[in-house]
């Protein structure tokens, strides 16, 4: 039960932050916004179940998270038109919702 919860909260702020990310950048399209909240809910969870089973490590991370990326991006091509908007949209929501999830949670000091 422990680990679902922090898989929730993990989405949670996750999609909070991409969202502020996307205002901050001045996307102002539900559509978006809701592609957004529906994309992370479907690649969060199991990246982070991933990231348990297989031990995170600086590989694993980088693997991890360029997939989630390139998934998103392509997501987002659907709603904004633009390969390159759709592409800074993926790296930069990603990278914030990343840097804070560290913050926030920490990172393993075996991380290799």
């Amino acid at each position: 039960m422990e680990n679902v919860m922090l898989l929730l909260t993990a989405l949670v702020i996750t999609i909070l932050v991409e969202i502020a990310v996307l205002l901050l950048m001045g996307e102002k399209r539900r559509k978006v916004i809701i592609a957004s909240v529906v994309i992370n809910t479907i690649t969060n969870a199991p990246l982070n179940i991933v990231m348990q089973n297989v031990g995170i490590s600086v590989p694993s991370v980088v693997i991890g998270e360029t997939v989630v990326v390139i998934v998103e991006a392509l997501w987002y091509c659907l709603f904004v038109g633009k390969v390159s908007q759709a592409v800074v949209y993926s790296v930069l929501c990603n990278a914030i919702s990343f840097l804070t999830g560290v913050i926030i949670f920490g990172i393993d000091n075996n991380l290799t």
